[in-house]
């Protein structure tokens, strides 16, 4: 899909000679431009339960199973960054998050399920021997970033707990990267490179995806009517969604 996007954005901007973006501005443009509809994808999520949830509330039988079915396509395509991971290492008292993770889902000691509670709640348990966590009833805090920690850690409670900690997250998407060879002067897409990496969105994100990289390289090159064409566009296609 990518060299489908970056030839739809190449004929754009050589349309009416907006300009001209390198295979390294394209790359860079790209990795935001998934990133945005990646993280996009879960407040849609959150926004069509609530909807859905309202329907039923206010008994709006005519909610079609078109309307019905969006969560879970949604919640599909979120799956589909879905891991499990090995056990966390630990040391210096935390537990070590996978560097790619976006949010957490579940986090389990020997297969029982940690409890996720702030900082400020987990200083209330510890307060009393009847409500601190225990091997059986554990819990966890996220850490933020401070000097001493990246803010990919999780303390675990009771701090008796030093192995058997694994995590379900949700990852971030990969970095896509279009790679290329170069032919007499012009650089032409090479799939076969080692490090090539396509987009990891669904083919229905086509569209969005060109649409944002076209306003980055709207903003890039200086070119007003590019970025306002591509704002109105991804205007109009959030409109028809929604």
């Amino acid at each position: 899909m990518i060299n489908t996007v970056r030839n739809t954005v190449m004929a754009v901007l050589n349309k009416d000679n907006n300009g001209y973006i390198t295979p390294q501005e394209f790359n860079l443009f790209a990795k935001q431009a998934q990133l945005e509809i990646f993280e996009d994808y879960f407040y849609d999520y959150n926004h069509w339960v609530t909807k859905k949830n309202g329907m039923y509330r206010h008994h709006m039988r005519q909610s079609n199973s078109g309307y019905a079915d969006i969560p879970k396509q949604l919640a599909e395509v979120i799956d589909t960054f879905s891991l499990e991971s090995g056990a966390l290492v630990y040391a210096a008292n935390v537990f070590t998050l996978p560097t790619d993770w976006y949010d957490l889902i579940t986090v389990n000691y020997n297969s029982i399920e940690v409890e996720r509670v702030s900082h400020h709640k987990i200083l209330n348990l510890l307060s009393s021997n009847l409500t601190a966590p225990t091997a059986s009833y554990p819990a966890y805090a996220l850490n933020g970033a401070t000097a001493a920690l990246t803010g990919n850690t999780i303390t675990v409670y009771p701090t008796t707990i030093i192995t058997g900690v694994t995590a379900s997250y949700v990852r971030y998407p990969l970095d896509p990267n279009w790679t290329y060879t170069t032919l007499s002067g012009s650089p032409l897409f090479d799939q076969t490179a080692t490090d090539y990496q396509d987009f990891e969105l669904p083919a229905s994100d086509q569209t969005t995806l060109v649409l944002k990289i076209l306003e980055y390289a709207g903003i890039n090159i200086r070119e007003p009517e590019v970025t306002q064409f591509a704002g109105t566009q991804e205007a109009i296609t959030d409109q028809k969604e929604n």
